[in-house]
């Protein structure tokens, strides 16, 4: 190999190592943010209570550094991108083209539609509404026609995000219970749990299959026997709360199978505890390994003297890797 050679492979590596250090896809990064449009500076979003008590916004919430999963599309692209490769400690600034933000403003997107569409208490203008399943505002309405703009709020504005990386989760609870933070905006306990359970398993062996077939007395179909298996389970405890989330909702399977596969997991099991000993219990689950049956539920139950069938206590989603 030449000494040209060799050199542009060693820089070649290097390069590839450069690339390769850092923060990756997968981790788990907590930053903190504060994004406004580049026009005119209106605040988009932050996590500082601090900024969101000057601009007078959410009065009802609290504003905390976020957690997001590289790679996982919790925040914009760009603003991923220009994270992977950084450090905890680093800080940085990244505008995002409104094509890749909130989508370029289109005329199109502003159309008339008749006032009867409009309930009575939203016909005015810079009303928000919802008409056939798509949000718009009100410019103007006259008389029995309104003219409305479906565009999104922010669209055709640049964003400028400021960020800092604050640090990275490791811990499997803590990883869970950002993650639900992140989705749905609650803050759930959350505990990682081994189940051993039966299940019917297809007998494949020969020597197994003959015993198997002998014991069943059948020759027809598949044999199958009973094995213990471990369920590794994510337990989460609901809160009341929860059924009304809307991203709930409309995405709990979408949201566990990010779960099972960023977590490893086998399986989630959301569960509520009710009663005046739910304090004392520490969570069923920890009591009651796979809270499938429904047996050791109702026998809790009966305990407590609650009234409540077992299916309506707990919630399982079975998602298999």
């Amino acid at each position: 190999m030449s000494d040209d050679s060799a050199a542009d492979e060693a820089d070649a590596e290097t390069e590839n190592d450069a690339e390769s250090s850092g923060l990756q896809d997968g981790d788990f990064v907590t930053v903190a943010y504060t994004a406004r449009t580049v026009e005119g500076g209106d605040l988009v979003d932050t996590t500082s209570q601090d900024v969101a008590d000057e601009e007078g916004v959410g009065e009802d919430q609290e504003f905390e550094p976020r957690t997001i999963v590289l790679g996982e599309g919790h925040i914009f692209p760009d603003v991923e991108d220009d994270i992977t490769g950084k450090e905890v400690g680093d800080e940085g600034t990244v505008v995002v083209p409104a094509g890749d933000a909130f989508g370029e403003y289109d005329d199109e997107e502003v159309r008339t539609i008749s006032a009867n569409k409009i309930d009575e208490d939203d016909r005015y203008p810079g009303a928000a509404v919802t008409i056939d399943g798509e949000q718009g505002y009100i410019e103007t309405i006259i008389g029995g026609r309104a003219r409305v703009d479906f565009n999104h709020p922010l669209a055709g504005e640049d964003i400028e995000y400021d960020y800092e990386i604050l640090g990275t989760v490791d811990d499997r609870e803590e990883k869970a219970a950002s993650l639900l933070d992140t989705m749905l905006g609650m803050d759930l306990d959350v505990w990682f749990q081994t189940d051993v359970e039966e299940e019917e398993e297809i007998v494949e062996d020969a020597d197994d299959l003959e015993e198997a077939a002998e014991e069943a007395d059948d020759e027809d179909g598949p044999v199958t026997e009973t094995v213990e298996v471990e369920k590794d389970t994510l337990y989460i405890e609901a809160t009341p709360q929860l059924p009304m989330n809307q991203q709930w909702m409309f995405q709990k399977q979408q949201i566990a199978q990010q779960f099972v596969e960023l977590l490893g997991v086998d399986r989630i099991i959301v569960q509520e505890t009710l009663g005046e000993g739910a304090g004392m219990m520490g969570g069923m689950g920890g009591m009651m390994p796979g809270m499938g049956g429904g047996g050791d539920v109702e026998d809790a139950l009966e305990d407590l003297d609650v009234d409540v069938d077992a299916d309506e206590l707990s919630e399982e989603l079975d998602v298999e890797e």
